[in-house]
């Protein structure tokens, strides 16, 4: 390891700076934290036994894909806020702050009010802290090509950690213990992150994300306008939905609706707004192309995957034998499968590509994209064969789901690490944060998805789970072969980066 004096100073030899194992343990911290609190969300929500929300399983999972997207849909605003106004470790610093915060509130027992408003100010925090410290990763690495892309596998393997110990710990406590110890265990851990950030982000970070970069494309009143003019036709397009019955905003299934023509509205408008007037070259405007098709492939993965703290979540809780020599283990512990699997094989998956890198053979990022999208379909094809032996009345095997997460897993090591260096290798200099914001928006439109996925997941509807998660498979496999089929036009609009 060696400490960064300038971007200079990074050969492509080198080992990896130790900024990045900075970053590695503020993020381990803050994944401890969200990922801990997320494994018993759902399961808090409806539960009316130990003192949890009692909510039915539609309206909780609902909540539980408003929070969840939410988290990373404000990441758009806040790599804005990082660009233009703080600068990304600025950023960094208060998010975790706002984050420890919600935490804090959530712990508080008795009041729904202020559950309410911890998730709110967990959700704010995370958007302004998510997209930046993964820019300033990216910095580090100038030069690009597959070290980067091993960093950022390294850097994945500390959120991954980071998510094996809050599930564990928080899900324990909160399981076993008491809700609400569990929610107070991810505000330590979001303390331990904020620490090792400021004893050792000075001097090992440099000058990395310390200034704003602030976009000069527009004048700052002419997009304000946009803004403005975005914004009312919005709410303009809720108002009439609502008004034809279309949605029940009034509902927490409603709001989630809405939610999600939000950010798919949200999305794509940033992509034409940064196309049609954002200052770019061709082939800028080309590689903004491509980053709109990982935007697409990354939702729909994102639907898919993180249905592992929803539908997958109330599967495991309900419909698989927990037992284990007599101790019935907490059903949020089956998702630490994914880190467990991110842990033992992200640093073969690292390898790999610097591996084939060396030999000019390293995969496209498209291609990395589509097998990712066939492994979360194989995926669900273990689903509904596990979900067929649930409708005889007995209870599964926990081997579906461990093989499960075991090719979701595969397949988010060949997408998430990928699509993070992407971002960062192919977004104009100006729109970084602001574009990393959108690559979240993606996972946000997906969790979104999955918990209005995991609604349908009441006693009622039981026998419609092999055709739910059928559904899946359909998605995933369709759009893996269409980016297959525009490999070569992908492969020229990426004008020679890797």
């Amino acid at each position: 390891m060696q400490t960064i004096a300038s971007p200079s100073a990074v050969s492509p030899s080198a080992k990896h700076p130790t900024g990045l194992y900075v970053l590695f343990f503020t993020e381990m911290w803050e994944r401890f934290s969200y990922y801990g609190m997320r494994a018993i969300l759902l399961l808090f929500l409806i539960d009316n036994v130990r003192g949890g929300m009692g909510l039915s399983e539609s309206e909780g999972a609902a909540i539980y894909g408003l929070y969840t997207a939410s988290a990373y849909l404000l990441s758009l605003p806040g790599g804005w806020i990082a660009d233009n106004l703080l600068g990304q470790r600025k950023s960094i610093w208060y998010g975790g702050i706002v984050i420890m915060l919600g935490h804090i509130l959530l712990a508080i027992p008795g009041s729904s009010t202020l559950f309410y408003l911890g998730l709110v100010t967990v959700a704010i925090g995370t958007g302004l802290l998510k997209p930046n410290i993964s820019s300033i990763v990216g910095e580090l690495y100038p030069e690009g090509g597959a070290r980067r892309d091993a960093a950022f596998s390294i850097f994945y393997m500390g959120i991954n950690m980071g998510s094996f110990l809050g599930i564990t710990i928080v899900g324990y406590l909160g399981q076993k213990v008491g809700w609400h110890y569990g929610f107070g265990a991810a505000a330590v851990g979001m303390l331990l992150g904020l620490i090792i950030f400021r004893l050792f982000g000075q001097k090992y970070l440099s000058d990395f994300g310390n200034v704003p970069v602030k976009s000069a494309s527009t004048s700052e009143g002419s997009s304000q306008n946009r803004s403005l003019f975005f914004v009312v036709g919005l709410i303009g397009i809720l108002a009439v939905l609502q008004l034809t019955g279309v949605l029940d905003l009034t509902t927490a299934q409603g709001l989630a609706k809405g939610a999600g023509i939000i950010i798919a509205l949200t999305a794509v408008g940033y992509f034409l707004f940064i196309l049609l007037a954002g200052g770019l070259t061709l082939v800028e405007k080309k590689r903004v192309g491509v980053l709109f098709v990982f935007f697409l492939a990354s939702a729909i993965f994102w639907a898919g995957f993180e249905q592992q703290g929803s539908s997958l979540q109330i599967f495991s809780d309900r419909y698989t034998d927990l037992n284990f020599f007599g101790w019935e283990m907490p059903s949020s512990w089956f998702q630490n499968f994914n880190p467990a699997f991110i842990l033992l094989f992200s640093p073969v998956l690292a390898s790999l590509w610097i591996f084939l890198g060396n030999r000019n053979q390293n995969p496209l990022p498209h291609l990395k994209f589509a097998v990712a999208l066939l492994l979360l379909g194989l995926g669900y094809l273990v689903m509904v064969v596990a979900s067929k032996v649930a409708l005889t009345g007995q209870l599964t095997s926990p081997i579906f789901l461990t093989f499960t997460y075991l090719f979701h897993t595969l397949g988010e090591l060949c997408l998430s690490p990928v699509g993070l260096s992407s971002f960062t290798k192919l977004a104009p200099k100006r729109y970084m944060s602001q574009l990393m914001g959108i690559w979240f928006v993606g996972t946000s439109l997906g969790n979104l998805i999955a918990g209005l996925f995991a609604g349908g997941f009441d006693e009622e509807n039981v026998r419609q789970m092999p055709d739910m998660f059928m559904s899946v498979v359909y998605f995933s496999f369709g759009f893996a072969a269409l980016m297959l089929l525009f490999y070569k036009p992908l492969k020229n609009w990426l004008g020679g980066v890797k």
